[in-house]
């Protein structure tokens, strides 16, 4: 029996027809004679047969056709065993078209001319038109594609074959006839105007030439290739030897491989990516580079596969001698990645060198296929590559063709050696996500489900594989809600991303990364998903492995080298969200819960140690506090000074909040509360009022489990101070009257001092400034009888602010004036600024306008360098009365205007509103000035 698939699909018994059924049935045969004596599996089988649109039972539909085709072809040949998890069409392969096809292309390519020329002929009469004409689906499509371009390449190689065998009158009409289906085929090209100038006729061949040069420039922006540029000037010069060789556009070329997997089914986004690849692959790109290589970096599943077939697929037209695809197994259940030598000899063969002729010799195989491909305009695809060893012997020699590499690894090497370009696969943005969800569910679905459509992209990460997985998951169970998927992927997390098929497993997938990966990485790898924030830096990292920052780094270097890890601006290292979820579970799996905690442990106490050094460069007058020892291996470190301190705080203030939430969870109290200790000044600072409120609270829970006794009193303190400034008065008095107690019961005069300070700024934002400064006078007698000149200056200053609010100028001032000496005296210039800035209240208020504005000024260049927004909006607002009041409308307005900015940002709405009306009244009195 004789199997058809160049054409409809047929089946022929001694030279009669043999009925196949229905389309479906056919294709079945079809899907399974593509691949004679391969086993294809079952899922392969349905995906050929229905693509997306799948029966419901579409495994018992199979199953029929099957049966149906063993009893029709029963005798004829083919056995269809069933073998695992799918089916082996056992049959000779020269009773399959297609098969036979490639044999006589195969046997012609290495024949002598005449021979070759018969069998060139045969190969080319089994074709009845279409391949595989009566199948419709995204398989067949893709088929028919690589099919059309081995026909193609075999009648070039006939043609090229005839112009030897001197054939050229009678091939010159049909190969002008198929220049009008393959106007940009140079390789066409070059045969036609050989085989003009060969007919005498060297100015149509010019012509020729010059036609297809213009094209290439409108059309592709690119010349024509060195050998057809070559044989131009041959023909031109009128070269003798034209005559007497059949060397065309391609001499000695031999095969046209055109075997590459299909296109992804759908494609999203990565325009500049895209861009990126095409830009690298002008032939003008950069004429110094040895080869032209784009090495696509990126996580498991990120999509560098998608991404470098796509590309392939859409720019085919920029290859005309040829596409070579290699999956080289770097990470994959294969386990041992693939030896290039292996690759090597796959492509030689691809290139039509007999098995016979490949050399035994890696080298002298690596040397031929350079020899090959050089000057060629090919395609090599290498994916998944393990290491740039593994890449390179599969480099091509030249320029002339394109190279895409990809990779979970950076593969420096070939950057540094071959100036390849890197790029490196980020995740999905919000609307690619959403734009894949919507191309594979259907825009109905998801506007019926909007919400579900976020939770899903948002828990997917906007990482392409998960989404294709759950964008599967729903499309094969259109009757389920996408709330539905969204909650079991809440549920299950990485679970709810497994599959049994490996290759669209994402936690199988990731698996392989990690298997790459030595001891020491894997272990880092772990840690990393359970340490506190999102982001970690150097210094804490090395605390969490409890190895020197240098080792640290080093292996922070290697996790990121292979796409596990992002370095981030300043140092910063991070994980998207599944692969933090994927090393999360990691440590759960690998590591002890010992091994867990001592981390935590010590990339806790890294925090807590340095945010109380920091805090010291930022005040270095606060009253210190004991803090235990840090575990060994944690390594704090120290800002050498106040704004490398701030900085500091700015990096890991996030970090800071998720190591205290951590502490807690684990019991820790000690660093629960030292924690919000070190985070007191700059949250102070920054106005950072609902943060201080998150720390403190926290902390007062566990005041109670730490030795020092002033722990819960300076816990409700500074609760109180926070609760004060969001206006919550009653709750700011109760907790300081109980620091009061806390403080005298514990005879704690320092604490008794500091409660009492507070309490006069509560009675101030209650409006009784007289109160406020009966409370503000007690601190001073206080800390005047402790001994203590910086807190004694702070407090003369207090009553210097009250008193001036009382109306009693030249008391405030006396008292002010002596605050400023102490001061400066001590070097404490942050209550410096606190100072000046009442002085410029004082002066205000006693019509020194100029004066006021001066200092005003001054206390905000300390603010300013010191990093405290929240006094530097108060100071602005306060700065604007004076400039007002002399009539500066303008500089008035732009102090309001940024001050009104920073209560916004700092959520002081009152304090904001307050402004607003500030600004509206100061228009409202430029408006009447003007009538």
């Amino acid at each position: 029996m004789e199997f058809r698939l160049l054409g409809t699909i047929e089946a022929h018994q001694d030279g009669k027809p043999v009925e196949l059924g229905p389309v479906r049935q056919r294709s079945v045969l079809a899907a399974l004679l593509a691949d004679a004596n391969r086993m294809v599996p079952v899922d392969q089988l349905i995906d050929r047969v229905w693509a997306e649109s799948p029966p419901l039972r579409a495994r018992d539909t199979l199953y029929s056709y099957l049966s149906r085709l063993r009893g029709l072809l029963a005798g004829g040949g083919l056995e269809i065993e069933r073998l695992g998890g799918g089916y082996l069409p056992r049959v000779d392969p020269d009773a399959v078209d297609l098969h036979r096809f490639r044999r006589l292309v195969a046997e012609a390519r290495e024949a002598e001319d005449e021979e070759a020329a018969v069998l060139f002929a045969q190969a080319l009469a089994l074709w009845r038109g279409e391949a595989l004409a009566d199948v419709g689906t995204e398989w067949a499509d893709e088929l028919r594609r690589d099919l059309r371009a081995e026909q193609w390449a075999a009648e070039l190689d006939h043609a090229d074959l005839r112009l030897r065998l001197r054939r050229h009158a009678e091939l010159l009409a049909e190969l002008t006839a198929w220049t009008r289906d393959h106007p940009l085929d140079e390789r066409l090209a070059g045969q036609v105007v050989l085989a003009l100038y060969r007919c005498g006729r060297q100015a149509d061949a010019l012509d020729h030439y010059e036609q297809l040069r213009r094209r290439l420039v409108r059309e592709l922006g690119t010349d024509p290739s060195p050998p057809l540029r070559d044989l131009h000037q041959r023909v031109l010069r009128g070269d003798p030897d034209l005559t007497a060789s059949a060397s065309g556009a391609r001499p000695g070329a031999g095969a046209v491989p055109h075997h590459f997997p299909a296109a992804p089914p759908s494609f999203i986004g990565r325009a500049d990516e895209l861009a990126a690849l095409t830009a690298a692959s002008h032939p003008e790109a950069d004429v110094s580079r040895v080869v032209q290589i784009s090495a696509l970096a990126g996580a498991g599943g990120v999509g560098k596969t998608w991404l470098a077939l796509h590309w392939a697929h859409a720019h085919r037209e920029r290859f005309p001698d040829g596409r070579l695809f290699a999956d080289l197994h770097g990470f994959s259940s294969a386990g041992a990645p693939l030896d290039p030598s292996v690759v090597v000899r796959g492509f030689l063969g691809a290139l039509g060198v007999a098995p016979s002729r490949i050399p035994p010799d890696r080298d002298a195989q690596v040397a031929l296929y350079r020899k090959l491909v050089d000057g060629k305009r090919m395609l090599v695809v290498l994916d998944n590559a393990a290491d740039a060893d593994q890449v390179v012997p599969l480099l091509p020699g030249s320029p002339a063709g394109t190279t895409i590499v990809t990779s979970r690894r950076h593969l420096a090497p070939l950057i540094t050696r071959y100036g390849a370009r890197h790029l490196q696969l980020d995740i999905l943005s919000h609307g690619e996500a959403h734009a894949l969800l919507t191309e594979r569910l259907g825009a109905a679905r998801i506007a019926a489900e909007p919400a579900a459509a976020e939770a899903l992209i948002r828990l997917c990460g906007h990482y392409p594989l998960a989404l294709a997985i759950m964008s599967r998951h729903a499309h094969t169970r259109p009757h389920i809600p996408l709330t539905e998927f969204a909650a079991e992927l809440r549920d299950l997390g990485l679970d709810a991303l497994d599959h049994e098929d490996p290759a669209v497993s994402l936690p199988t997938v990731l698996s392989w990364s990690l298997r790459a990966l030595t001891g020491e990485q894997r272990t880092l790898f772990a840690l990393l998903g359970i340490a506190p924030g999102a982001d970690i830096g150097l210094p804490a990292a090395a605390a969490l492995a409890g190895s020197p920052p240098r080792r640290t780094a080093k292996v922070l270097s290697m996790l990121e080298e292979a796409s596990l890890l992002t370095r981030r601006a300043g140092g910063r290292y991070a994980m998207h969200d599944l692969i933090r979820d994927y090393a999360t579970a990691t440590a759960g799996r690998d590591l002890s819960r010992v091994e867990r905690e001592s981390a935590l442990r010590r990339v806790i106490d890294f925090y807590t140690h340095t945010s109380h050094a920091a805090d010291h460069r930022v005040d270095s007058h606060r009253q210190a506090v004991r803090l235990p020892a840090p575990a060994p291996g944690a390594e704090p470190g120290s800002p050498p000074d106040d704004s490398d301190a701030m900085a500091w705080f700015d990096n890991e203030h996030a970090n800071l909040l998720a190591a205290q939430r951590t502490a807690a969870d684990l019991g820790w109290h000690d660093a629960v509360w030292h924690l919000a200790w070190g985070l007191h000044t700059f949250q102070n600072r920054r106005g950072m009022l609902h943060d201080r409120l998150a720390v403190w609270r926290p902390a007062l829970a566990a005041a109670p489990h730490l030795p020092d006794p002033a722990a819960l009193s300076r816990s409700r303190r500074l609760l109180a101070d926070v609760f004060a400034n969001l206006r919550k008065h009653d709750e700011a008095v109760e907790h300081l009257q109980e620091a009061i107690s806390l403080a005298e019961r514990n005879e704690d005069d320092t604490e008794q001092s500091l409660a009492q300070h507070g309490l006069s700024w509560v009675w101030q934002l209650r409006g009784d400034d007289r109160r406020a400064l009966a409370h503000a006078t007690r601190a001073l007698e206080l800390f005047r009888g402790l001994g203590q000149p910086v807190w004694e200056a702070r407090e003369l200053n207090q009553v210097g602010w009250f008193a001036a609010r009382t109306g009693d100028f030249e008391t405030a001032r006396t008292h002010c004036t002596a605050a400023l000496a102490l001061h400066r005296d001590h070097g404490d210039s942050h209550a410096e600024a606190d100072t000046l800035d009442s002085l410029g209240y004082i002066e205000f208020h006693t019509g020194h306008h100029a004066s006021a504005i001066q200092y005003y000024r001054a206390a905000l260049t300390l603010y300013r360098d010191r990093g405290n927004t929240f006094q530097v909006a108060d100071t602005l607002d306060r700065l604007g009365e004076p400039h007002a009041a002399l009539g500066h409308d303008d500089d008035a307005r732009t102090v309001w205007r940024e001050a009104l900015e920073m209560y916004r940002q700092q959520d002081r709405a009152e304090d904001a509103e307050r402004v607003q009306r500030q600004l509206d009244a100061l228009a409202g009195d430029r408006s009447s000035r003007a009538v």
